[in-house]
């Protein structure tokens, strides 16, 4: 017996040591396997990219998980105290395991097992079980998969304090809505800030964890309250809250109100866009999409809602001249109509318009049927609002409504003024067009519109519609001629020329009018758009030279330089085009065009600022009486200030005398140039004043002929007119400033000599050594040109001004051996 017993114990001993040996061989293999768990110490979850306006309202957010990490330190305690009750009451007693909590694991899986089921059952899993799980392993029910869980938990628990663990897990934990974290979940659920969050809220988001599609509050409300109070349940009982506060959040609803992702500001969309494109391109889709970067960028929101009306109402003008071209769909309004209509899908960009059905037609008025709401689960609503568009109300259309519309017919509406239930017809513009407004001090590009709607068409006309400038390119060619030896008062021959191209064809340019103006100065050359006659300019300077130019100002990064391109024949961008205009406001200064201020790291350390300026003595640590900062404007010089000054004034006259008139009832200094391209397919106006440089561009998407009336001074000036008027409004008027050392003398503006007194005179700007002639100096002038200007006259004479007068048949008075002639005040050509 005695042997017996003895046997039994030494083989219980036996199989103990043999199932020591074999449990410590398992662990080491399930242990071999193990990620390495000290890689949280620096761990950096993907957190959310935010991209903030000029003053701070939300523009966009970039997430593949979106996630806001919030430090332990500034997360409620009741929210904290909400997770514990829920998930894990005895976390800063236990070791990273409850024991409690394996047992009732055990026992669970048994009873499984008795019944059939050999899934692996969840529970007894503590935070930082979940935590291993959560960041080091897979999500798959193994028992392999379990134990590691719980080896990395126990090592866990050894290495990090008990709040570095919960930070870890409320940042990291998925709570539904495409909500990872706590601050997220506060934001998509409740559209609030962790501080703003009620008793209520945080038990709700405390809930979460066990399963967010079983407390969906729309889809499942009553799950959703009944978790939600138990756990609120476990807070009381745990001490954490008093029952009466218990009770008081139990009364209350979800109040889930679900936060609208992207962009605050309707009409930026096209302007995040491109500063989206622009931060993937610095930093890549992973730094984009999970680097947590907080993006200041230079829009201004109420330049931006300026610039987006003024646009649309420019093109909803030139559209609405152009007749209706037909309804958005039909459908069949059998029945209930409102399922029909929502079907159809409406500009989400466009707010001031809705779709509307028409329910019944009579001769000249129309019963109609708008579109009906969702709600917050994205359902219609019951209710089915009508309302009545009349003929009388539709101004832009001329025919009967009967004859453009029938029944079941789709269209966009607007409310008319103080006409409650009666609306306006509408319809989305064909034409496109774009408008730039930048500071033309540092480049900041405070509004941004590419086209009438965004959610029609993503295409940026910008930045990425590449058309030709047409005549507002002259300014650059005008540029290079002052920078190099001519004045406002030099005289260029306006008269036909031909140019023979390489393959032996010829090219005759012609000005708008279809005629020549003879001798003419660079001033009335540019405030008349003179084709002919900048042709001739950039023939004298070379082409080679105003290629040169049109690079330093950033039009083109290679011209081909053929006379052609003098008159705005190669394509670019408004942004560009912008930013040309902007370096002369800026005193010749290289303007480069930002739509970023400043980038910031998930840590808030500064990884990129726009203004590389030189700061000497930004960087003193405390102030002793030594001078101020000074800043150093190490930008490139790339036009003389005081040719940037001659230009600008004669821009000026495009405005006073020119072909951007319309831009006079600003009732301020206004610089600019009218731009449009052959066959009208391109319309254009750029200007500046002091504060503000402003680029719109129009034109269809697939460029055809816009109308014979559809130049830059009637189709782009009224746009940029609007626009500035709003922009500038309860601002005084500033003076562009001259710089010092230039000298003003009243000059002839017919022939570019001094003006005697009484006489009709301009104010020119000279550089320093420089002046008007004695008399006046024809550049461009030779015998075929007379031939062909006294064609056109029938052999008349053109007169310079102030008594020079010429005939054609007469003999220049001299020539100064470089194809330019001279004439005498009051001589004969």
């Amino acid at each position: 017996m005695f042997r017996l017993l003895g046997w039994l114990f030494g083989f219980g001993v036996f199989c103990a040591i043999a199932g020591v040996a074999v449990g410590i061989v398992y662990l080491n293999q399930v242990s071999a396997s193990l990620p390495d768990y000290t890689v949280l110490k620096d761990y950096q979850p993907p957190v959310t990219t935010r991209v903030h306006a000029a003053d701070g309202i939300l523009l966009a957010e970039y997430a593949h998980e979106r996630r806001l990490f919030q430090p332990i330190e500034t997360i409620p305690p009741k929210l904290l105290q909400a997770f514990l009750a829920a998930e894990d009451k005895d976390f800063y007693s236990h070791k990273g395991i409850a024991i409690d909590g394996v047992i009732r694991a055990l026992r669970d899986n048994v009873m499984a097992r008795i019944d059939g089921n050999n899934a692996i059952q969840g529970g007894g899993s503590t935070i930082t079980q979940q935590v291993a799980k959560n960041f080091l392993l897979t999500s798959e029910q193994t028992w392999d998969r379990k134990i590691q869980e719980a080896i990395l938990s126990l090592r866990i628990e050894s290495t990090f304090s008990k709040d570095k663990i919960l930070e870890l897990y409320v940042n990291e934990i998925f709570l539904g809505l495409n909500s990872y974290g706590v601050a997220a979940a506060a934001l998509n659920y409740f559209d609030k800030a962790l501080y703003q969050l009620s008793l209520s809220e945080m038990a709700y988001i405390a809930g979460l964890p066990k399963g967010p599609n079983n407390y969906h509050p729309f889809r499942h409300p009553q799950a959703a309250i009944e978790r939600r109070n138990y756990v609120l349940d476990r807070m009381a009982e745990d001490g954490y809250i008093t029952a009466e506060e218990r009770d008081t959040a139990k009364a209350e609803s979800l109040n889930v109100v679900p936060r609208q992702s992207g962009s605050q500001l309707f009409s930026a969309e096209y302007f995040t866009e491109e500063v989206r494109r622009q931060l993937n391109t610095l930093y890549g889709e992973d730094q984009l999409y999970g680097g947590g970067l907080s993006v200041r960028t230079t829009l201004e929101p109420k330049l931006q809602e300026y610039a987006r009306r003024s646009l649309m109402d420019g093109l909803i003008e030139y559209d609405q001249n152009h007749g209706f071209r037909g309804p958005v769909a039909s459908v069949d309004i059998a029945g209930d109509w409102g399922p029909a209509i929502a079907a159809v899908k409406p500009l989400r960009d466009v707010p001031e318009w809705t779709l509307a059905v028409v329910l019944e037609m009579d001769a000249n008025e129309a019963r109609i049927g708008l579109r009906p709401e969702t709600d917050i689960e994205g359902k219609l609503v019951a209710d089915r609002p009508v309302g009545t568009l009349a003929g009388p109300d539709v101004k832009w259309v001329s025919k009967k409504l009967s004859d453009i519309l029938k029944v079941g017919d789709v269209i966009y509406v607007s409310p008319v003024a103080d006409k409650p239930g009666s609306y306006t017809l509408q319809q989305v513009p064909e034409i496109e067009g774009a408008l730039v407004a930048m500071d033309p001090r540092t480049g900041r590009v405070l509004a941004m519109v590419g086209g009438f709607s965004y959610a029609e068409s993503e295409f940026n006309r910008a930045t990425q519609a590449l058309r030709q400038p047409g005549s507002s390119f002259k300014p650059i060619v005008y540029s290079a001629a002052l920078d190099n030896g001519y004045t406002p008062a030099s005289v260029v021959l306006d008269a036909p020329i031909e140019v023979v191209n390489t393959d032996g064809s010829v090219w005759r340019p012609e000005n708008y009018a279809q005629t020549f103006y003879g001798p003419q100065t660079l001033r009335k050359g540019i405030e008349n758009s003179r084709n002919v006659m900048t042709v001739r300019l950039a023939q004298d300077l070379g082409m080679p030279l105003v290629t040169e130019y049109a690079k330093m100002f950033g039009i083109y990064d290679k011209l081909n330089p053929v006379l052609a391109m003098a008159l705005g024949a190669g394509e670019t961008t408004d942004m560009r085009m912008t930013a040309a205009y902007a370096t002369i406001a800026n005193g010749g200064r290289k303007i480069v065009p930002t739509l970023i201020d400043r980038i910031q790291d998930r840590y808030g350390k500064t990884i990129y600022r726009h203004d590389d300026r030189i700061c000497d003595g930004c960087a003193a640590a405390d102030w002793e009486h030594q001078q101020e900062p000074l800043i150093i404007d190490n930008r490139e010089q790339v036009l003389d200030p005081m040719t940037a000054y001659q230009i600008t004034s004669m821009m000026e006259g495009v405005v006073s005398r020119g072909t951007g008139t319309f831009a006079k009832r600003l009732g301020r200094p206004v610089a600019g140039k009218t731009g449009t391209s052959n066959d009208y397919k391109d319309a254009w106006f750029i200007g500046f004043t002091p504060e503000l440089a402003v680029g719109v561009y129009v034109g269809f998407d697939q460029p055809k002929s816009m109308g014979n009336a559809a130049t830059g001074g009637e189709m782009a000036v009224p746009i940029f007119t609007s626009f500035v008027e709003k922009a500038l409004k309860g601002k005084p008027p500033t003076p562009f400033n001259m710089p010092g050392g230039m000298t003003q003398i009243w000059i002839d503006p017919a022939t570019g000599v001094k003006a005697n007194a009484g006489a009709t005179a301009i104010a020119e700007a000279f550089k320093p050594g420089t002046g008007p002639n004695l008399i006046t100096s024809v550049i461009g002038v030779d015998s075929a040109a007379f031939q062909r200007l006294e064609d056109q006259n029938g052999g008349g004479g053109f007169g310079l001004g102030d008594g020079v007068m010429g005939r054609l048949d007469d003999e220049p008075q001299e020539d100064d051996g470089g194809g330019n002639f001279l004439f005498g005040r009051g001589g004969l050509f």
